[in-house]
């Protein structure tokens, strides 16, 4: 018993210390903004010296960790929190609410997100002999998981990869890809299985929200949609909500209003251009989903985000948004 604990310590003392290390590099690479888009494919690093409000914006398939501070990730109904010791996976592309729940000055919020190639996890997937996960119904497309010793050492290796970029087109794929690995056999990995499994349920779903996504500012008729997924309409649907927490009408709908957000603020379209150009023909509609949303009338909210950039607090930082207008989500 005592060997026991003792290794427990050991291992945790490990885990900390890794952490640690995670903080430092994240530390070094955002010491002059709150943005680092780093030259390894996919890698964003974060910072943020204080708590935010809560912003709306869409979440890609993609792993995030925290090395230190705390975050609020809210969709639809479900609340999901991580921080140092839990990461949060999102398998597909996913619209909802998040808020920097614990950052200071003294000991800001760090954090770090990378995108996840689904063709790269069913490779592997093949290539590892993996087993194949259990039939089910769909499970939410949004999870967090307890952070390991071995997560989160490979995961400072690629960031290490920074301090020489020639190394990056070599090395990074092959990190990335233990990543991948540690997740499938994560507590989570079941969930990532799901999604990239030829003819699963949860991958039928990931497909129409593909072809919603291209497809937003079209009308969208539920039985085309459930032929696609080789359902019916009512299975659809219900598998539908219980990958998204949302309707697929209501996933359109946020769909178009972060596109209309966008063209307004990165192309200077005006709100009834925008309305159209996204798919709604009633502006007044337009105008009140849009304030539901993201809390201001279109005229209002974009005007203040212009003026959080000339206050030189960037609007990336503020409202989620990278350089283009087009919503993002940090770690």
């Amino acid at each position: 018993m005592k060997n026991l604990v003792a290794d427990n310590k050991i291992e945790d003392n490990g885990l900390e210390s890794a952490i640690e290390t995670l903080n430092k590099s994240i530390a070094r690479w955002t010491e002059q903004g709150e943005l680092h888009t780093t030259a390894v494919p996919g890698l964003s690093l974060f910072r943020r010296e204080g708590p935010t409000e809560p912003i709306s914006g869409m979440y890609e398939p993609s792993v995030c960790l925290v090395a230190q501070g705390a975050k609020r990730v809210m969709l639809g109904d479900d609340t999901y929190v991580y921080d140092a010791h839990h990461y949060l996976i999102t398998s597909v592309h996913l619209p909802t609410i998040v808020q920097i729940i614990e950052a200071s000055p003294d000991k800001p919020y760090l954090g770090l997100r990378l995108k996840i190639d689904l063709r790269e996890v069913s490779q592997l997937m093949v290539d590892s002999n993996l087993p194949q996960p259990r039939p089910q119904l769909s499970n939410r497309g949004m999870a967090t998981g307890e952070v390991t010793l071995q997560l989160i050492n490979v995961f400072v290796r690629l960031i290490d990869l920074l301090a020489d970029e020639k190394d990056i087109p070599i090395l990074s794929p092959v990190i990335q890809r233990e990543i991948i690995y540690r997740l499938l056999v994560g507590d989570q990995g079941e969930r990532l299985r799901q999604i990239a499994t030829a003819g699963s349920q949860s991958q039928q779903i990931a497909k129409a929200i593909g072809w919603l996504k291209n497809n937003y500012s079209q009308a969208i008729s539920m039985d085309s949609l459930a032929a696609q997924a080789n359902m019916s309409t009512s299975t659809f649907h219900h598998h539908f909500r219980s990958l998204t927490a949302l309707s697929p009408l209501q996933y359109q709908k946020q769909l178009r209003l972060q596109e209309a957000r966008r063209l307004m603020l990165a192309e200077r379209m005006d709100a009834a251009n925008a309305a159209f150009q996204v798919g709604y023909e009633s502006p007044s509609q337009f105008s009140r989903e849009y304030n539901r949303l993201f809390g201001a009338p279109p005229l209002r909210d974009i005007t203040n985000l212009r003026q959080l950039k000339a206050n030189d607090r960037g609007q990336q930082e503020v409202q989620g948004l990278d350089g283009n207008g087009k919503v993002y989500y940090a770690a």
